[in-house]
């Protein structure tokens, strides 16, 4: 993981005046004790550039070897949470000395960048496939269809573990893949329940549910917030 240390001068130009006298690449390595990889690349780089020497940067050399870049860039995938201290300790491991701050340079460059990860609901298997179902089923609905149709739904969100923002390491357009998102979920302390509405004209009434929500309660909440929200958004006749 750590980089090896660059051949002098001397050695580069013995590899150059071995070439011209005809020895081959392995003959040249084996007799100065050097990879063949690396008597290949400084043959190469004195053919065209006719030099040695190493060619002057546009900028500083990069401190993470290309198998740390792809260790790191593996490690954010399987894990987008992971914080640049970890990282920063996983290359160390490897022999590799580095500050968090080259860690999110070298991401950035990748094309990652540090979201805060998006709060989704927790949903089992069977709510996926009930919900791909009904988009399924629905795909092909005309515009008029979904104006005339109000939401409404009842939630009280507690966050798994600490409730915190968290952030994630994603690419553009990768705000709700699975790995890059924190599930909630509809119960715990501390917290009060609401029920709202919405449809395509705009949002509806907010109420707040005290106590346990039986049917009889459902029910006088849809009568008291779902019709005025309906006359409110000015849904007409036929909404669902």
């Amino acid at each position: 993981m750590a980089k090896t240390k660059e051949l002098s001068k001397d050695v580069r130009d013995k590899i150059v005046d071995l070439h011209k006298a005809g020895m081959g690449y392995k003959t040249i390595a084996k007799q100065l004790g050097e990879k063949v990889t690396t008597v290949g690349a400084i043959i190469r780089k004195w053919k065209k550039h006719k030099r040695t020497v190493n060619l002057p940067r546009p900028g500083a050399p990069c401190k993470i070897s290309p198998r740390g870049v792809a260790m790191i860039m593996r490690t954010v995938r399987n894990q987008p949470r992971t914080t640049r201290e970890d990282l920063v300790n996983d290359l160390k491991a490897a022999g590799t000395i580095v500050t968090k701050k080259t860690i999110g340079n070298t991401l950035r460059r990748e094309g990652l960048k540090s979201c805060s990860a998006r709060k989704v609901p927790l949903l089992k298997k069977v709510h996926i496939h009930a919900r791909l179902k009904f988009a399924n089923e629905h795909l092909n609905d005309s515009e008029d269809i979904w104006v005339k149709v109000l939401w409404s739904d009842e939630t009280k969100m507690e966050v798994f573990g600490i409730n915190s923002t968290r952030r994630v390491w994603r690419r553009r357009n990768a705000a709700y893949d699975p790995k890059n998102t924190i599930p909630t979920v509809k119960h715990g302390g501390g917290n009060i329940m609401l029920w709202g509405c919405f449809s395509a004209k705009g949002t509806g009434q907010l109420h707040r549910i005290k106590g346990t929500m039986d049917g009889a309660m459902y029910r006088q909440i849809l009568g008291e917030n779902l019709l005025p929200s309906a006359r409110a958004l000015k849904m007409g006749r036929g909404w669902a």
